[in-house]
């Protein structure tokens, strides 16, 4: 089974099967998965905080690095491909017990590099959290 086909049985389930612990302890739920194209569901949690009582920027930015890494490995390819960089815009934010959404997509994939982007919205995607852009390295196995 190729890598899109495993993130497609999870779909409607919290992604347990990923490779990654960092991902399975931000516990994502799949809600669509094509290729290059990812929709993630996430429930703040009371460690995600800042004393404010507001989601974190470094927990936004960690989801929005580890979601883009899994459109990454939905590309299916041979190689790994690694963040250059992360620019992120910040615009609200998310209380305890909220559920989020995080969307990506792939702006341009090269030979060697790709552009992709992530949003990350309320529930109901009404209000917008964050957007950003990623540009990423594919390294030669």
């Amino acid at each position: 089974m190729d890598k899109l086909e495993i993130l497609k049985t999870f779909i409607g389930k919290e992604f347990s099967g990923s490779p990654s612990p960092f991902m399975r302890w931000l516990n994502p739920t799949v809600i669509s998965a094509e290729e290059g194209h990812l929709e993630f569901q996430y429930t703040v949690r009371q460690e995600w905080l800042n004393p404010m009582g507001n989601l974190h920027g470094g927990v936004t930015a960690a989801i929005f690095d580890d979601i883009i890494g899994a459109t990454m490995f939905s590309l299916n390819e041979n190689n790994f491909i690694v963040t250059i960089n992360n620019s992120i815009d910040y615009f609200s934010t998310a209380k305890e017990n909220e559920t989020i959404i995080a969307e990506t997509k792939i702006i341009k994939r090269g030979k060697q590099f790709v552009n992709a982007e992530c949003e990350i919205w309320n529930s109901d995607k009404t209000r917008l959290i964050a957007r950003g852009t990623s540009n990423l390295f594919k390294i030669n196995n």
